[in-house]
């Protein structure tokens, strides 16, 4: 039955299967080829993986863009939803960062967000606003427990990154794909293209750039503010989502997640800590 549901969304008949290990969590991904016919597949597995496909899908079914991967088709389906798109196998992944694989990337999420939005206003991210370091205050073990901090500094530091915090602008106009990483773009032919699109929607394009900032220091690119200098509420915003997530308990249906908010927050901290003038990390 899965196998019809491809098929007839690709328009041929499937000759080989290739898994694909990519991305965090526990979504089927598949390049299905048909002699020189290739696309990309992702199917959902579970309840959170297939609510994270149908979102996908319903994205590509409201925008087309440069910055895109070509959309060939889709099956929504609560349980087991299937998105099909074309490969990208042969692109190139950074990093490493170059300084022209950078500027280019640069250029493209900036190109995103001028782009007027025609998606709903995503609120998956912006409702858990107060798992932030309003949660930290609350229960500071889970973030005490990743060693990046102590008690000390939290202390001294938790009502300033709050209060820097909570200034943020959530709102905007702009295309925000609000899941960029190093995973999830690639360049293809000479041209930049953003992968993984289930948290995209319409909101503030800083925000967007300040979430893909600490994964580019983290990977040996230049420091946040070197991108975004003078924007401290961004820099509590981001480090708290990950502050407030990072020492949690693993996700089973995404068992790296905690793992790369981890890695994250280990440059998002300083980010603030520098933006914020407050006490050294220790």
């Amino acid at each position: 039955m899965l196998r019809h549901r491809i098929e007839a969304i690709l328009g041929f008949p499937v000759e080989e299967w290739t898994p694909v290990q990519r991305g965090y969590t526990a979504t089927k991904r598949y390049v299905a080829r048909s002699g020189s016919r290739s696309a990309f597949l992702k199917i959902g597995t579970s309840p959170i993986t297939a609510g994270m496909v149908n979102r996908e899908i319903g994205v590509y079914r409201s925008l087309a863009a440069p910055f895109m991967p070509n959309f060939i088709g889709a099956s929504a389906d609560p349980a087991e939803p299937i998105l099909v798109i074309e490969d990208l196998s042969s692109a190139e992944w950074p990093p490493p960062w170059s300084t022209r694989v950078l500027s280019d990337v640069l250029e493209r999420i900036n190109e995103m967000h001028r782009t007027a939005s025609a998606l709903e206003i995503r609120t998956l991210l912006y409702d858990e606003r107060k798992a932030g370091w309003p949660t930290v205050a609350r229960d500071p073990g889970p973030f005490l427990s990743t060693g990046l901090a102590s008690r000390e500094w939290l202390e001294k530091s938790l009502l300033t990154l709050i209060d820097a915090e909570e200034s943020c602008q959530l709102n905007g106009s702009s295309v925000t794909h609000l899941d960029l990483r190093s995973d999830n773009i690639c360049i293809q032919n000479g041209r930049v293209k953003f992968v993984d699109w289930a948290e995209a929607g319409t909101g503030n394009g800083a925000v967007d750039m300040g979430f893909f900032l600490p994964s580019l220091a983290f990977e040996g690119g230049p420091n946040p503010d070197e991108i975004m200098p003078s924007a401290p509420e961004i820099a509590a915003l981001i480090s708290g989502f990950f502050a407030a997530r990072a020492g949690l308990p693993t996700i089973p249906d995404a068992p790296f997640v905690r793992r790369v908010q981890l890695q994250q927050l280990s440059t998002a901290l300083p980010w603030a800590q520098r933006a914020l003038k407050l006490p050294s990390v220790s």
